[in-house]
């Protein structure tokens, strides 16, 4: 490829990834979970109950609550692009706490278990890191966009 070809796909490329469908697509991709998440807690509000009984988290109704609005809340925030960099480092933060808390992978035996749990662990930090980075270009380039 040429210098001009090469410059013309970066532009071209450049164009779709600075879409507003696209932007507004992706965004909702990486809120997928926390979104997801809190519908499942609010149809099954007793398996929302376990799962905060299961990782100590007491009150369980008050903690149950308070993820579901905070998620779908945050999640809501990133991408409606209003004050996207708080709802960003909001879930930055609340997945690493989350992580540590459900995915202590050094505490279990070695085998599969551990080793999914260890690659969860590692994709959530990753998760956590894609939410820097959308925070840091809001403050930076995108606010209001």
């Amino acid at each position: 490829m040429t210098s001009h070809s090469l410059s013309t796909a970066r532009g071209v490329l450049a164009d779709i990834a600075a879409a507003p469908a696209l932007r507004t697509t992706a965004l909702l991709a990486l809120c997928a979970a926390y979104i997801q998440g809190p519908l499942t807690k609010i149809t099954d509000f007793n398996g929302a109950l376990a799962e905060m009984d299961h990782f100590g988290l007491h009150p369980a109704a008050f903690f149950a609550v308070t993820v579901i609005v905070f998620e779908l809340t945050a999640s809501t925030m990133v991408v409606s692009g209003l004050l996207r960099w708080a709802g960003a480092l909001s879930l930055a933060c609340f997945t690493i706490i989350a992580t540590f808390i459900a995915l202590r992978f050094w505490e279990m035996a070695p085998g599969m278990e551990r080793m999914m749990a260890t690659n969860a662990f590692f994709e959530h930090l990753g998760l956590a890191g894609a939410f820097i980075l959308v925070a840091a270009y809001d403050l930076t380039k995108g606010a209001g966009k």
